[in-house]
């Protein structure tokens, strides 16, 4: 594969079947409750645009002012699994100040928010947009971590050179805002099982793992490689050869 300085697209991956559920119940929550719903058109910076309805939410247990994002024809789907059938694409976004507004090509956050957007409204389902940046240390806590990965270290041994943890992104929000979507089925749009495990956790069933495209630049080969081989990400890097130490 040619590595090229700006970013390129590769196709997704076959969809994963689900994940199998956890043992046990599913860990209690709370109900959260739709506060209120705008219609918001968008616009990225290639062009594509598409209109989001977007809902805020009370009782969210982390107290965050996370966001759902409605797209497509997203009320028909729910209708459908109402009935029994094919549940809506869903895909947990979490915030990346650096990636989504800045357009850092140390990550593939930006890329993917722009393909989910597409793919979800041609779908029908929901955004989530987290507030959980830098895996959840926070932007500052993520620019240190920067740092210590130029001096050598990948993104996971960064985080816990800082004494926090590899990844400490919490999905009990996520699952309260789809619940109170009436969103108990979804389609995952995700590479991360970490994300397919916790919603499964907290009472939402995933029929499917879906697959993002592989974003790859010069900037951000080596953190896709260390997601792929490190937490099992579900990305395609045949061609890429051993990558910062790790072999493909």
């Amino acid at each position: 594969m040619t590595i090229c300085p700006t970013s390129t697209r590769r196709a997704p991956a076959a969809a994963a079947p689900a994940a199998a559920p956890p043992a046990g119940p599913p860990a209690a929550l709370p109900p959260a409750a739709v506060r209120t719903r705008v219609v918001v058109p968008l616009r990225f910076p290639d062009g594509y645009a598409t209109t989001a309805d977007v809902l805020t939410f009370d009782g969210l247990v982390d107290g965050k002012e996370h966001l759902l994002l409605g797209l497509g024809a997203w009320r028909d789907r729910l209708g459908e699994l109402a009935a029994g059938g094919t549940a809506p694409l869903v895909r947990p976004h979490s915030e990346c100040l650096t990636g989504d507004v800045f357009g850092s090509q140390r990550c593939d956050c930006g890329p993917q928010l722009r393909e989910a957007a597409e793919r979800i409204t041609v779908a029908g389902g929901f955004l989530l947009y987290l507030r959980q940046e830098g895996r959840g240390i926070g932007l500052y806590a993520k620019l240190d971590a920067y740092a210590l990965q130029d001096a050598g270290l990948d993104t996971y041994e960064a985080n816990v050179a800082l004494g926090r943890g590899e990844d400490e992104r919490d999905y009990r929000a996520a699952a309260q805002m789809l619940r109170a979507v009436g969103a108990g089925r979804i389609r995952l749009l995700s590479n991360n099982p970490d994300k397919a495990g916790q919603l499964a956790a907290y009472g939402v069933g995933v029929d499917e793992q879906v697959p993002t495209g592989v974003h790859l630049s010069a900037a951000n080969e080596r953190y896709l490689t260390v997601k792929r081989y490190h937490t099992a990400h579900t990305l395609d890097l045949s061609g890429l050869g051993g990558v910062g130490g790790l072999g493909a």
